[in-house]
């Protein structure tokens, strides 16, 4: 699979646990910035996240290798699903020290407005930003 959004991850002292390594809960924090990122990067907007936004309904996570405190990482994103009120996000934590994958994450998220407490269609112009970004995925527009 080809990501073409990817993000570098500055590491805090904090993120390391005893063993010398990123404590596996940390990892999410780091697919929470790569997600962050790349819709203000690929929507080109901030989203009003009362009005239109986006919620994290599951998420699941598989980690392949430690990653340590001098190492380099960046977290890679991309969408590869589109559905009407969802979508379905692949990210990997990688390690750009060893150049390997250190975690992979799978994620949901459906369209949400936080002031009707309700989800809402994925509005067409995040679609169609995602289509242009996402070249290698046919979407259902």
């Amino acid at each position: 699979m080809k990501y073409f959004h990817k993000h570098p991850i500055q590491k805090r002292f904090s993120d390391i646990d005893m063993l010398g390594h990123v404590t596996n809960s940390i990892y999410q924090q780091y697919f929470d910035l790569g997600r962050m990122y790349y819709f203000s990067e690929v929507l080109n907007e901030k989203m009003d996240w009362q009005d239109e936004g986006l919620i994290l309904v599951s998420i699941n996570i598989n980690f392949m290798a430690q990653v340590k405190l001098y190492e380099d990482i960046e977290v890679r994103t991309k969408i590869v699903k589109l559905g009407n009120k969802s979508l379905e996000m692949h990210q990997q934590i990688f390690n750009l020290t060893t150049q390997s994958v250190a975690a992979e994450s799978k994620s949901i998220m459906v369209g949400y407005q936080a002031t009707l407490a309700t989800s809402i269609p994925i509005p067409m112009r995040w679609r169609k930003s995602i289509a242009k970004f996402e070249i290698d995925i046919d979407y259902q527009l």
